[in-house]
């Protein structure tokens, strides 16, 4: 049984990757005719978005890469910016 849920019963909802980092909060939705077209996911203090943004104040997450909503939401590690001291760790 396929189980919907209101917009608004997601927003300030908690976003954590499928690797369980703590991302941050749903701010708003994105839609077009229609249809989500993304979720604008603001940083938090204890986020792992906050430690890679700096100054920013959230980024936009496009739906195709939402796996799951529920309690949480839970996103695709491939829409975390990959921070570049990680990246040159990496290439090392």
């Amino acid at each position: 049984m396929l189980k919907t849920k209101q917009i608004n019963d997601i927003y300030d909802m908690e976003v954590y990757t499928d690797s369980g980092d703590y991302f941050g909060d749903i701010e708003e939705s994105i839609l077009t005719t229609n249809k989500i077209f993304g979720w604008r996911v603001k940083a938090t203090k204890r986020s792992y978005l906050s430690k890679i943004l700096g100054g920013a104040k959230g980024v936009i997450i496009p739906h195709q890469l939402v796996k799951a909503i529920g309690d949480i939401v839970i996103i695709s590690k491939a829409a975390v910016p990959v921070h570049e001291e990680e990246s040159q760790l990496e290439e090392v």
